[in-house]
């Protein structure tokens, strides 16, 4: 018997980087490429003036919980989000 669907979802933290004015975007979905979609189409508020955007770091969640905490600590406790970005600026030297 195959579990459902739903057992095998997986939710992702994402860091977009506007091509625009190099701004950032912290955001959560549980469809990496649809949110991707939505925010390049304008379909997003804040992010429909900083168009094109460039996903350039996820993580991902079994727990949709864990997912929104982890959002949370990036958007609202400053330092997991200057730990975030020092750690990727070294691969990617997109982050200043």
């Amino acid at each position: 018997m195959n579990p459902a669907p739903s057992q095998y979802s997986m939710y992702h933290v994402y860091l977009l980087k506007s091509t625009k004015n190099d701004s950032l975007y912290i955001g959560y979905t549980n469809d990496m490429m649809r949110r991707l979609k939505e925010h390049n189409s304008g379909l997003i508020g804040y992010t429909k003036k900083y168009l094109p955007w460039t996903l350039i770091y996820y993580e991902s969640f079994i727990s949709l919980e864990d997912a929104r905490k982890r959002e949370k600590s990036l958007k609202y406790f400053g330092k997991a989000y200057s730990m975030l970005k020092k750690r990727i600026s070294f691969s990617l030297n997109c982050i200043e």
